[in-house]
């Protein structure tokens, strides 16, 4: 696909924020605010897709935090999950924003509401313009996920007053269940507009290059994904059965980076932050790094890039026991606490250096000793044992993704709402494959590396074998641990749903305890944004953190999930 940044960046800043070219300055509406019937539907829908995708990447990072696919800070989850967290995926689903920063903050270019935009595309077909099937089932498409997504992070969202300031300046929250109802009907909706090959004249589609066919399979995944969190599986099967749905990478849901450093810095966030002149800046997760280890699971080089053959206090890559080390890892002189027991506290073998889930200790001089992000999804570098240090434009300098729904995330839905354990063995091995085989196909993006390391064919075979006979064997919960660590390992990068199967499952229970004994009870939704709860009277905040999304029925916090 190609990269638009450069050419759609600079034009959204330009004509959607500051008015370019306008010298008549007796105007009615501000020059700084661009009508919407005087918008260019492209730059519009631009908007929209750029909204998203910055959603997308933060709304990933908080799952993978909670699930331990990430690296979590904070021995107190309220704490460390404060109101101001949500407050631009709000701003980017309802409402205007004019940041353009995409590393922490999450945002990608100029970007403005998803419904903002989206209402200004109904006006100007409501207006004349009769071209815009293809804009508007696009931005629904997208807005309809954003919608179910804003009910799994927070249990209610704005819908039925939301985007009409003038009649409801403070709208109210719906119900979860009467969102996602909506939800529903605008992809309803946006199929309707999308069948019958609507045009694409001046389109740039960021995620599928102007296919509707490809968008409607979008559509119908999203149903999916939605009748799996609330459980219905007659309607799953119904949407199976149509056989239109990401069923291959073809058809994968992701959003695509550039390696430009400057004008604009399009990288995957990931590798903004670990490839830099001072070093790497994120810490890799412990669980994840020593369950692939234990596993041999091929993903592993790919994920990870190692900076050092060892890890203090634990053994190097020659089976060698490292010195503990309080400078470089002062936990790695620290006995671990009872309730660590059985687990990781600290430091992992083969020089995979992280951190274990709500480890609050400092920073120390460890940035070119650390793990780092690798060559999938973040476009870094590929593990080939060469233990250099990390810098600006190695690997495949950024040009990664954002994994948002692929086909083997939906092989493991499949297996989820399977009816009897010989299709979810089956459903287990096809994920498994579909992933392995993405993730390699990164490999070849680190034309520095030396891709002799690369696990073979038979190493690949070996591995997905030995994962299907240890599902196969197993009952109980080391049934469901085998298929949920491969699920959570599968959504690396990408990790979204790990937080909503967690929520519904409890599995795995494998998943390392928190740094602190008792870190408060597991965050079944988030707190809502704070820019909403000061400016809305209609909204109170909420006082913890235990508010359970209305398809989670499970017992209330601290005594689920069972591993909390």
């Amino acid at each position: 696909m190609k990269n638009y940044f450069i050419i759609f960046s600079l034009t959204l800043i330009c004509l959607l924020l500051s008015g370019c070219g306008q010298t008549d300055l007796d105007l009615r509406v501000s020059p700084n605010d661009l009508a919407a019937d005087a918008a260019d539907p492209n730059l519009l829908l631009n908007s929209v897709q750029l909204a998203y995708a910055g959603n997308q990447v933060i709304l990933s990072d908080i799952a993978a935090e909670l699930t331990r696919i990430d690296y979590f800070f904070g021995r107190d989850y309220f704490n460390n999950l404060p109101g101001d967290i949500l407050n631009g995926v709000w701003n980017r689903t309802y409402s205007s924003s004019t940041t353009f920063d995409i590393g922490d903050s999450g945002t990608l270019g100029a970007s403005v509401g998803i419904l903002t935009n989206l209402q200004a595309l109904e006006n100007q077909r409501d207006n004349g313009n009769e071209n815009l099937g293809y804009h508007i089932g696009v931005a629904k498409a997208l807005y309809a996920h954003s919608l179910f997504q804003a009910v799994d992070f927070l249990g209610e969202a704005t819908f039925s007053q939301a985007g009409q300031s003038i009649e409801f300046p403070a709208p109210i929250l719906d119900s979860g269940q009467s969102v996602y109802d909506a939800a529903f009907q605008l992809l309803d909706e946006a199929e309707m507009s999308l069948s019958g090959d609507p045009t694409t004249v001046g389109v740039v589609d960021l995620f599928y290059n102007g296919s509707a066919t490809q968008w409607l399979k979008f559509i119908n995944t999203l149903r999916l994904r939605s009748y799996a969190v609330t459980g219905n599986k007659t309607a799953f099967d119904a949407v199976i059965a149509t056989g239109v749905f990401i069923e291959t990478e073809a058809d994968d849901m992701q959003f695509r980076f550039g390696s430009s450093e400057l004008q604009p810095d399009n990288r995957h966030p990931d590798f903004q932050d670990d490839y830099t002149p001072s070093g790497a800046n994120i810490w890799q997760s412990n669980y994840l790094m020593a369950t692939m280890l234990e596993n041999n699971d091929p993903r592993i080089r790919y994920y990870f890039y190692r900076q050092s053959s060892g890890t203090p206090g634990a053994l190097d890559i020659n089976g060698e026991m490292v010195p503990a080390n309080e400078e470089d890892l002062a936990c790695s002189l620290v006995v671990p606490p009872p309730h660590y027991d059985g687990f990781i506290f600290c430091s992992v073998n083969d020089g995979y250096w992280g951190r274990s889930h709500g480890n609050d200790e400092g920073t120390p001089p460890d940035n070119f000793k650390r793990t780092a992000s690798g060559i999938y999804p973040a476009g870094g570098r590929f593990d080939d044992n060469s233990f250099g240090n990390v810098g600006l434009g190695q690997g495949a300098g950024g040009a990664g993704i954002e994994p948002i729904i692929l086909s083997s995330h939906v092989d493991f839905w499949r297996g989820m709402m399977a009816g009897n354990d010989g299709d979810r063995s089956s459903f287990l091995r096809s994920g498994l494959e579909k992933s392995i085989a993405k993730v390699q196909s990164f490999g070849a993006l680190d034309g520095a590396a030396d891709l002799s390391f690369e696990p073979s064919s038979d190493d690949v075979t070996a591995f997905i074998d030995g994962i299907v006979a240890d599902f196969d064997a197993a009952s109980g919960d080391a049934k469901e641990n085998i298929f949920a660590e491969q699920y959570f390992t599968t959504l690396f990068g990408g990790a979204t749903e790990a937080y909503n199967y967690y929520r519904l499952t409890g599995y795995p229970t494998t998943v390392y305890p928190s740094w602190e004994p008792n870190p408060g009870p597991f965050p079944r939704t988030l707190l809502f944004p704070q820019a909403e709860t000061i400016n809305n009277p209609n909204v109170d905040q909420k006082v913890d953190l235990t508010t359970q999304a209305f398809w989670d029925t499970n017992p209330s916090s601290p005594a689920f999930p069972p591993a909390n």
